[in-house]
């Protein structure tokens, strides 16, 4: 698979570049990422800004696997069901297709290794077996599949916004401290099952925030934007931010990237974070 180190070219939802209330991160998103010579470009046919979702991963350069895309989430909003059949074809992408029912935010990779949450399981209850599944995946993406616990008030179960890789032996995470016991002894479960160590990055909750958007990301800073040698890291800048601290923690994890912070608020209010608004392909 093709790791975010390895891409070279971000895309956004053209829903994101449209819609006012998102007017300022997209602007600033798209600075960024101009300073550093990223390209960019804006897909057409999504309806909705969460475009790591509905888009295929990317297996070797001009190779995308495209799974299924119909989360259980949006169940009870079927206008914001994107279909990727017609997203692809309205950008000249042609992927494999694959009838089994996953999220791109649920799928956290490295070359070899891929991270998806047992959210999977739930989506696909026509495999009786999990094991058969979980080798469908593994022959589609060619990696070794790692199944972590999902958090139970997470409404989307995503990876994304638990764990990311920072080399084939390193994931970063959400403060195991922090999280819930449950969630705690599964994923060291995983990790000595798979031989991996963990770098614990802080998180923080808004009583405030959650109180008028029960469903936000804000003060989740795993779930940032990694393309090329660039690392676009979420800031929140609100009470009880831990903005300095994994800052720093960033600088010294990832000594050999260029870091650039941006407040990532006004998608946050809405429960998705950078990695979410994003789609990153090798060109």
């Amino acid at each position: 698979m093709i790791s975010g180190k390895e891409t070279n070219k971000v895309y956004l939802s053209g829903k994101l570049h449209a819609d006012k209330r998102f007017a300022k991160i997209c602007n600033t998103l798209i600075k960024l990422l101009g300073k550093h010579g990223i390209k960019h470009a804006f897909l057409k046919a999504t309806k909705d800004i969460w475009c790591r979702d509905y888009m295929p991963i990317q297996i070797e350069k001009g190779k995308f696997v495209q799974f299924r895309y119909e989360p259980s989430y949006l169940k009870d909003n079927l206008e914001l069901l994107s279909d990727p059949k017609e997203i692809c074809k309205a950008n000249n992408i042609e992927p494999e297709f694959s009838n089994i029912n996953l999220d791109g935010g649920n799928v956290v990779n490295w070359n070899n290794k891929a991270i998806i949450s047992d959210r999977v399981f739930d989506e696909n209850p026509e495999y009786l077996e999990k094991t058969k599944l979980i080798n469908e995946l593994e022959n589609l993406l060619n990696v070794e599949m790692i199944i972590i616990p999902q958090i139970n008030t997470d409404m989307t179960g995503h990876a994304d916004g638990m764990v990311r890789f920072v080399d084939q032996n390193t994931i970063l995470g959400n403060d195991r401290n922090q999280e819930y016991k449950y969630w705690r002894d599964g994923i060291n479960k995983v990790l000595r099952k798979h031989n991996l160590e963990y770098i614990d990055i802080p998180f923080f909750e808004n009583k405030e925030i959650n109180k008028k958007y029960p469903d936000n990301a804000i003060g989740c800073y795993v779930n940032y934007l990694e393309v090329g040698n660039l690392i676009l890291l979420p800031v929140f800048e609100v009470a009880g931010n831990k903005d300095n601290e994994v800052l720093e923690l960033f600088k010294s994890i990832f000594s050999d990237r260029i870091i650039e912070t941006i407040n990532c608020n006004e998608i946050g209010f809405f429960g998705g974070l950078l990695n979410c608004t994003t789609w990153t392909a090798k060109e």
